[in-house]
């Protein structure tokens, strides 16, 4: 945290601010907040400061062409465990290829690094300790040229917020619908690319998804509408036996550390894993024969989420297990022991962060 000023403001915002007693995934921020600006071809001084409203011209590039990323990640302090963070040198590398997609600046990863353990340095005392809930970390950056001409920003900002957070989703599993007609992202578009029009692509249908009944969409490949894709800002994965399977990742596949982290970690209990072009049909006829037992989805704030049905829009409805003892819950389990400090880090996933002495 070298090159991160730290503003004697936000030591005073940090002192003084209260964790609320209630919690629910990403409406609480933390005091502070780190911002740098790039100009003139080079990224300037990081600093932490108070957080508070950013005010933008109405010209702003980010609002009318969207040049926007970020990435999403998480502080954990459970029990005396702690404070850490999971794999963050990932989301680096990963915020850097969604710049690339975007035509915007690369951010050196010793600056993303040094941002997101300040976060969680600074507001070790706000992250909070039952197990499943975090410090939910949001670094992203935005194009800030002020004019109406199409061609990438010459100007940027990059900032970190946190959040204390409880579970992503209240209930233990969801219901997901098959989309079958909306398309998210198409081969040589954005869809790998971590941001926010992705984001914005996938509102529709999980407006509709909610009228329904359901939690969450399942989206298909943007040619055929026939291979499984991934889910709104989750990857996807069916169990068959002992055998694990997730769509290969396209350019239209978001590559999630949490998916990443599963394959590795799912090898490591002895469990085969397998990404492959996921036939959606095929996969509805197995869940009707019981070739396929288990399905759930994964991301960094969901974790593991079991998937308690697929359903499509007539109605048809594709139950699946959702058992406490299931293969899911045990991966669940054996990922969350490493990302709190409960079991050994034989991935070397785990960095510890020193608590900032106020």
């Amino acid at each position: 945290m070298n090159h991160i000023k730290i503003d004697p403001l936000a030591i005073e915002a940090i002192k003084n601010f209260t964790l609320p007693d209630d919690l629910t995934f990403g409406k609480v921020l933390c005091p502070v907040m780190i911002e740098c600006d790039y100009q003139d071809g080079k990224w300037g001084e990081a600093k932490m400061v108070p957080y508070r409203k950013l005010e933008l011209d109405p010209t702003c590039k980010v609002l009318h062409y969207a040049q926007e990323i970020f990435e999403g990640l998480k502080g954990y302090k459970v029990d005396n465990n702690g404070p850490f963070l999971f794999r963050a040198d990932q989301n680096a590398k990963r915020f850097d290829l969604s710049a690339e997609r975007m035509a915007m600046p690369t951010l050196p990863e010793n600056l993303f690094m040094e941002s997101v353990q300040a976060m969680v340095s600074y507001n070790a005392n706000f992250i909070p300790r039952r197990t499943g809930d975090s410090l939910y970390i949001r670094p992203f950056m935005f194009a800030t040229d002020n004019h109406l001409g199409i061609k990438p920003s010459e100007s940027y900002k990059y900032m970190v917020v946190a959040s204390p957070s409880s579970a992503y989703f209240s209930s233990g599993s969801v219901r997901v619908l098959i989309e079958r007609s909306a398309v998210r992202a198409s081969e040589g578009g954005v869809g790998a690319a971590k941001t926010g029009g992705n984001y914005a692509a996938s509102l529709l249908s999980m407006v509709e998804a909610k009228k329904k009944g359901f939690d969450q969409v399942l989206w298909l490949d943007g040619k055929n509408k026939s291979s499984v894709e991934e889910m709104s800002g989750m990857n996807f994965f069916a169990l068959y036996g002992d055998v694990l399977k997730t769509p290969k990742l396209t350019q239209t596949i978001l590559n999630g550390i949490t998916r990443d982290s599963i394959i590795k970690m799912a090898k490591k209990l002895g469990y085969t894993v397998e990404e492959i072009d996921m036939n959606i049909d095929e996969l509805i006829n197995d869940i009707k024969e019981g070739k396929c037992t288990e399905c759930f989805a994964c991301g960094t704030a969901v974790i593991i989420t079991p998937i308690n049905a697929l359903g499509e829009h007539d109605g048809s409805n594709y139950p699946l297990n959702i058992a406490e003892s299931s293969i899911a819950m045990k991966i669940r389990n054996e990922l969350l022991n490493i990302q709190e400090g409960r079991s050994d880090d034989p991935f070397s996933w785990r960095t510890n962060v020193e608590p900032a002495v106020l």
